[in-house]
Order: structure tokens, then sequence, then C-alpha cells
């Protein structure tokens, strides 16, 4: 069983977007997938119970129903904004690898630039048992805030994995319940290539641990 944390104190910044898009992949894989949501808005939560009955299944994990579901193959957790202390240890110690998205603006720069000194202090990740990597969301190539995103990140020393576009895409998969690999391949074309090397590294990091 492989868990996969994803992580960042600074709301709004798409962990949502990346948990529920992993959840969807690894599932279209044939793998039995789990979504545990620690956020008190449950956004998972409610993208599970949009999901059409004829996609691949992927169950809702949580302290009340772990008995009663298929043993996964891979746990998915999207954590809240505010995600700090005893909660992060804990999340951080039973994953495998935590994927923090990061995106163009000043605030979210700074607020992960905190984040990403208190998660590099956890015992996990100092002796490398659990790693550690940065995806850059929404961004617009063209946009001045992109260069600032992009130097920040190369600047904490961190695997670089992607950079998501801003497509709309994605918000339409979320309202419909799917992933952007649940939907017409060539008319996702060209955000699942910016996944490839995301899903590489997932795949890597899990074989090590």
């Amino acid at each position: 069983m492989k868990n996969i944390l994803i992580a960042n104190s600074k709301g709004g910044c798409g962990k949502t977007t990346l948990a529920t898009n992993l959840a969807g992949y690894f599932a279209s894989q044939g793998s039995k997938v789990a979504l545990t949501d620690l956020d008190r808005q449950q956004s998972s939560t409610q993208w599970i119970r949009r999901r059409p009955a004829v996609m691949p299944s992927i169950y809702s994990y949580n302290n009340h129903n772990k008995q009663h579901i298929p043993k996964p193959e891979w746990i998915i957790t999207d954590s809240p904004a505010g995600f700090r202390d005893e909660k992060l240890a804990n999340a951080v110690k039973e994953a495998d690898c935590v994927i923090v998205p990061i995106q163009p603006s000043a605030f979210d720069i700074v607020a992960t630039s905190d984040f990403l000194d208190v998660l590099q202090r956890e015992k996990a990740v100092r002796k490398q048992k659990t790693f550690v990597a940065l995806v850059g969301m929404r961004v617009n190539a063209r946009a001045n805030a992109t260069a600032s995103l992009s130097d920040f990140m190369e600047y904490t020393g961190l695997p670089i994995l992607t950079y998501l576009r801003n497509a709309q895409i994605y918000a339409t998969a979320a309202e419909l319940g799917v992933s952007i690999f649940d939907l017409r391949p060539s008319f996702v074309a060209q955000d699942v290539e910016q996944w490839v090397p995301l899903l590489e590294w997932i795949k890597e990091a899990t074989t090590e641990t």
C-alpha cells in the first residue's frame, strides 16, 4: 500500500486538484484507490460523491470505514490549509512521498516557503524516509509571476516535478466528479503530457520506500 500526501499550509493552492486527479489516474490503471480528505470543506469527498458509477471506483477513506472497503493499493491524502504540528507530523510519517502544490503569486510563495521550512524539520523527511517534491499549479507561461515561481522552486533545492497550466478542463472535471484521465484522450492530451514527469516521480519514490 502506497501513501501520497498532498500538502501545503496555504489554502487554495491546488491540493484538491492534485489529489482527485492522482486518484483518478491510479483508478484508471486498474488499481484500488482510496482518497482521504482531511479538509473541513470536504471537497475531495464531495468529488467522490459526484463521481459517475460507470467510472473506475475510488473509495472515500477515513477512520470510520477502513474496515468496510477493499484494502487500497494507493492512498491519496488531501490535507487542509494550516496543516501543521502533530497532524502534519503524523501524516508525513505515514506517507511515502509528499507533493507540495504552489501557485504563482507572492502570497503563495511566502506561505509555501514557511511551510517547507516546517516540513523539512519533520523526522521522516530529514531521514529521507518520506520524499518531498514541488508542483507548479495554474501556471500561465507568459505571466511574469511564473518566472518568480520558477526561481523560488529552484531555490528550494527540491525536485520540481512539473508545471500544470491554468486550464478550464480541471474545473470542468471537478464539477463532473471525474479526473482528466477519465476524459477523451484527444481532449486532454496537452494536460496529460504535463502529468507524465509527476507520475514517473511518484512511481520511483514509492518504489524506494
